[in-house]
């Protein structure tokens, strides 16, 4: 996929402060190259927990969070890597292969306790993924759900997707 050609799909900058859930959007930018998503999120400053998510085509999610020892990555959907650079990308930093064109079967990549301070543990994270008849919208709806900052979440898509 070029790099000049549109994305499909969002990216939410997620922020925790003081015990308040606040949702913003991402530059378009954030879909194509994991470097403009890892850059947005690190100029975010918070006490918080800070982190990203980005629904990608229709196609897969991927969850970021920037912590002082580097970044913590979850890639819905491995396979995603073969026709989209972010995805690509998350697995270059995640220093995994990308998976053989002829496999066709779904599995996350990275850390899937990426959330797990915020009341979101593998396992279940595990689960989430493995909704494979779910699109990566309502996978991410699940996610904030499950934390507990769905009526932000869900607030934000609603200003976007008008």
């Amino acid at each position: 996929m070029s790099l000049q050609e549109p994305v499909a799909g969002f990216a939410v900058a997620v922020v925790r402060e003081d015990g308040k859930w606040r949702c913003d959007s991402m530059g378009a930018g954030a879909l194509r190259e994991l470097d403009s998503a890892i850059t947005e999120l690190r100029k975010i400053r918070s006490t918080g927990a800070v982190f990203g998510m980005l629904a990608v085509d229709d196609e897969f999610f991927l969850l970021i969070r920037p912590s002082p020892g580097g970044m913590s990555l979850l890639l819905s959907d491995a396979a995603a890597a073969l026709d989209y650079d972010v995805a690509a990308d998350a697995l270059d930093l995640l220093r995994v292969d990308p998976p053989d064109e002829e496999d066709d079967e779904l599995w996350p990549e990275g850390s899937l306790d990426i959330l797990a301070d915020l009341g979101l543990p593998a396992p279940e994270l595990q689960v989430i993924t493995g909704e494979v008849d779910l699109y990566p919208d309502q996978q991410l709806q699940m996610i904030a759900q499950r934390i507990g900052f769905a009526n932000e979440f869900n607030a934000l898509l609603d200003r976007i997707q008008q």
